[in-house]
């Protein structure tokens, strides 16, 4: 294995993903939730893994051929990042009496009341998501992003063919820069908790993400 391969595609693979976009967003949002992590970064690095295969594999040039392909993922994906971002605002708007208690176990449950105020209560523990919607939601915010496949299966596949018989350590190398980007942004994320302890911190961020989300779908329609 070719270590300057590998490092090429470590460092390209994380340079295009290293982004503010609804992906990233999601994935930190959902970290800072600490729900459900390991299954949302499992998602986004295999989906990026699997696109960079196919890209590398010759798929690229398939996909430039036929580019109404792209043109249905960025009208689908500009309608469901909009819909993802007004229903950030609603929540911003109408806000929420829960906050993040973070236990001593880090997984956002919330920490038993102990001492002589244990009956005093400033932060309701959230209501945890459902696993499915979280998956469906991850699903769709990374396949239904054009410019995911113009990243991975394009960009990356036709650099990648260029190392001729070393591509899939290129290949390799992108997909461990995916894993190491999602992986540090979704539980690395766990520290801004203490941060959003109270209901009005998570409207900012909701109205933030509102802002971003819309932004992006604003710029796939207009792209």
């Amino acid at each position: 294995m070719d270590l300057t391969v590998l490092a090429a595609g470590l460092g390209l693979g994380l340079s295009l993903i290293i982004a503010i976009g609804a992906q990233n967003v999601f994935v930190l949002r959902q970290g800072i939730r600490r729900e459900h992590v390991l299954a949302v970064v499992a998602i986004c690095t295999a989906s990026d893994a699997v696109l960079i295969a196919a890209g590398v594999g010759g798929m690229g040039a398939a996909i430039q051929a036929v580019p109404w392909l792209v043109e249905v993922a960025r009208w689908a994906g500009a309608v469901f990042v909009a819909g993802y971002g007004v229903l950030a605002a609603r929540r911003a708007i109408r806000g929420t009496d829960e906050g993040l208690v973070v236990d001593a176990a880090g997984d956002g449950t919330p920490a038993p009341a102990v001492g002589p105020r244990a009956s005093v209560t400033t932060t309701a523990p959230r209501t945890r998501t459902a696993l499915l919607p979280v998956v469906l939601t991850c699903v769709a915010l990374t396949w239904l992003n054009p410019h995911v496949y113009l990243d991975t299966v394009v960009l990356l596949g036709s650099i990648g063919a260029t190392y001729g018989d070393d591509r899939w350590t290129f290949a390799l190398g992108a997909a461990l820069g995916s894993l190491a980007w999602f992986a540090a942004l979704g539980y690395g994320a766990r520290l801004l908790g203490g941060v959003l302890a109270s209901p009005r911190a998570w409207r900012v961020l909701d109205g933030v993400i509102c802002v971003i989300m819309l932004a992006i779908a604003v710029s796939l329609v207009l792209a």
